[in-house]
């Protein structure tokens, strides 16, 4: 922290078990989850993808590319409804 600061920076990152005193102060406020972590959970809905069986890099590498999209698309807003798997 003290190199941080030294450079001028203003550190965002919270320092183990901050976030949950911070909890126990205030119950109506509730953990956030990291970006990474909801993208994992996402991903891990796919079951090719949770065990990887594809021999290729290319093919793996494809089937994320195509999960990424899926996710993608689900977020969009649309006044159609579209059925999808």
């Amino acid at each position: 922290m003290k190199v941080i600061e030294a450079h001028g920076y203003i550190p965002h990152v919270k320092g183990r078990g901050q976030e949950a005193n911070e909890l126990k102060r205030t119950p109506e406020k509730k953990a956030r989850r990291w970006v990474v972590e909801v993208a994992h959970s996402w991903f891990n809905r796919f079951r090719k993808l949770l065990v990887r069986y594809e021999k290729l890099d290319r093919s793996f590498l494809a089937l994320n590319h195509l999960a990424a999209s899926i996710i993608a698309l689900r977020k969009i807003k649309l006044n159609v409804n579209i059925i999808y798997g």
